[in-house]
């Protein structure tokens, strides 16, 4: 059974409707990224599963619990869900200890006390701030209070975490070093985590499974390799990477384009009438991966000889703007070892199969 069942998700404002019909399975233990441009419904989602905002229609079960439908809405305190806002958001006039504290309630009885005493020392030292448990919320590094942040949502035990957008705030490198310590975390407690985030780079390394929203919906979920590799529309695979895509026409496997002759598989559109394989000579839309197009100095001798036009170099890699001599436009990625000057001359090859999708409708 799924910790986390989401079916058919309906939800807006006054203003409009946010989530259309969203449905979600998420494994116990798991660790979901939700992606998406600003606006999309991510963190509506994330309010909705946590209890504080009500669907109009639809279904959310914790394990065997309905927590939402028709008719019932359990409120966000008895959910059993911790939530870890961008912010922190710790309580200033509280200690690091008393802010671990806080979800797990009070109670006089010297055994309940002692309890609580212990699962805050636990947490302290699965975070790295046993050392820090007297400190104020403004003596804390932003690291250091997302690290409180996470503690306090788990102390209680919950069965999912949310986290909103917990590391944009920090710098590029705390923010992969915390990412990793959350993974740890989660696992360790051996609990599910739904994060949300901008950074698709980010949901790829971190994330059991990846979901691509957009205008409300889920356009696809499944392992980040997949939705790398086999993203489901043209718009999932410019959103999560680098993407090339080329016109071309279709003969039973392969495409016909801007560079050559190349096998394709096909990724159909949704619907039952777009399940079968185009017909030969079917104008399709190719995407290539720029790390699939490698490239050889000077003329190699087969291939599309090409002209370096623009370098976006990043330090580990680059991405390489080409101008082919059939007058194509289209980008490679290479190793900061590769690295070719603005005018080389190149000749250009594609590695493995590409996709070869629908035309979109005019």
């Amino acid at each position: 059974m799924s910790r986390l069942w989401l079916r058919d998700l309906v939800v807006g404002y006054e203003s409009g409707t946010v989530l259309r019909g969203v449905s979600l399975d998420v494994p116990h233990g798991a660790l979901v990224a939700i992606v998406g441009p600003s606006g999309c419904g991510k963190t509506t989602l994330l309010r909705t599963i946590a209890g504080l905002m009500r669907a109009r229609s639809g279904e959310i079960r914790l394990n065997l619990r309905m927590v939402t439908t028709h008719g019932i809405h359990l409120a966000p305190e008895k959910r059993r869900i911790g939530w870890v806002p961008q912010d922190a958001a710790l309580f200033p006039h509280l200690t690091v200890a008393e802010n671990i504290a806080f979800g797990l309630g009070g109670g006089r009885r010297a055994a309940r006390r002692a309890a609580r005493e212990d699962r805050v020392a636990h947490l302290l030292e699965l975070v790295g701030l046993s050392a820090l448990a007297d400190r104020t919320p403004a003596q804390l590094s932003g690291g250091q209070a997302q690290r409180v942040a996470l503690a306090r949502a788990l102390a209680a035990k919950p069965e999912v975490v949310l986290l909103d957008e917990p590391f944009g705030a920090l710098d590029p490198l705390l923010r992969g070093e915390l990412r990793a310590e959350v993974r740890a975390l989660l696992t360790a407690e051996g609990t599910t985590g739904i994060l949300v985030t901008h950074d698709q780079a980010e949901a790829l390394s971190i994330a059991d499974y990846v979901a691509v929203m957009n205008d409300g919906e889920i356009l696809q979920f499944g392992r980040p390799e997949e939705v790398y590799e086999r993203p489901a529309t043209p718009w999932v695979a410019s959103f999560v990477g680098d993407s090339v895509f080329l016109p071309a026409v279709w003969h039973a496997g392969t495409v016909e384009g801007g560079l050559g002759s190349l096998s394709a598989e096909w990724m159909p559109a949704s619907g039952a009438l777009s399940e079968a394989m185009p017909e030969d000579g079917t104008s399709v839309t190719v995407l290539v991966r720029p790390e699939q197009i490698e490239l050889a100095p000077g003329d190699a001798g087969s291939g599309f000889w090409a002209t370096v036009t623009a370098v976006s170099y990043t330090g580990h890699d680059a991405l390489l703007e080409l101008l082919l001599g059939n007058g194509v436009r289209c980008t490679s990625r290479v190793p900061a070892s590769g690295l070719l000057p603005v005018g080389a001359r190149v000749t250009a090859t594609v590695r493995g199969p590409v996709l070869a999708y629908p035309l979109a409708p005019e």
